[in-house]
């Protein structure tokens, strides 16, 4: 109950809370550890290449949060765990983690080398469940629970030509999530899966503009892609008390595009 003079409380406010984010330099990472300061949480930046998280977490000074940049290789488990020791360090234990690394290389199927397929499900599936398992073990983990939202994406639920990979691996990842959230909510921590559609990212601009990318947004029930700022809200119902009994859960974020018609 609130008491006089005293403001209510606000369920999505993150003040004293640490995040890491993956891939954290650009694109969506950006956007989540934008969303993430703005909330009131002390942000890792983790990425293989510090200058975009550099540019990043000058951008987050003026939330007047602590950022910390730290170099990680999703795939190398030796770097996800030198990176947590930096994070632990530099800004304490974190109590979110938001799993968005990820890459794609498009081409058909019957291109697509060994090669590409393990640096695609390496990245995606395999570096999201080295860096969960290890933000759950953390040594101050015990009775602190924690968040994780580990971001999909709605090819992990629908097909698309040239994607065999990424959606295996997308699909992969939703399928991950249930079985960390099953697995790990006696320890209290909640795992969650946030699958964002088509959003206007510096990369994924180019392609809307085209007229293939005209016709993927033509069949967006929404008529438009998505901004960046619309998965604020979703990512901070996942990661806060506002969502504190959801756990296991997909949450689509999409203009409606996984309802259009075959």
């Amino acid at each position: 109950m609130t008491t006089p003079g005293n403001p209510p409380h606000n369920p999505f406010d993150l003040h004293g809370r640490i995040a890491m984010v993956t891939g954290g330099g650009t694109g969506l990472g950006r956007a989540f550890a934008t969303a993430l300061a703005q909330a009131g949480a002390d942000v890792a930046l983790c990425a293989r290449r510090r200058d975009p998280l550099a540019a990043t977490a000058s951008e987050l000074a003026g939330t007047g949060r602590r950022v910390a940049c730290v170099a990680m290789d999703v795939t190398d488990e030796a770097s996800v765990t030198a990176a947590f020791a930096e994070v632990s360090t530099q800004l304490g234990t974190p109590d979110i983690l938001v799993n968005n690394a990820g890459i794609n290389r498009p081409m058909f199927a019957t291109q697509l080398t060994a090669a590409d397929w393990d640096a695609v499900v390496d990245t995606n599936l395999k570096g999201a469940f080295l860096v969960a398992r290890t933000f759950a073990m953390q040594p101050g983990r015990a009775g602190k629970g924690g968040a994780i939202v580990n971001v999909a994406s709605i090819l992990g639920l629908r097909a698309q030509k040239s994607v065999a990979a990424y959606m295996a691996s997308k699909a992969g990842l939703i399928h991950l999530t249930r079985a960390l959230a099953l697995e790990w909510a006696r320890m209290d921590i909640r795992v969650n899966a946030l699958l964002p559609g088509y959003f206007r990212t510096d990369i994924l601009g180019d392609f809307l503009d085209t007229e293939e990318g005209w016709k993927v947004v033509a069949n967006i029930p929404m008529r438009r892609p998505g901004r960046l700022e619309e998965l604020a809200g979703p990512l901070l119902l996942l990661v806060s008390d506002a969502g504190s009994f959801m756990t296991g859960s997909v949450l689509v974020v999409d203009g409606g595009h996984v309802l259009s018609s075959l």
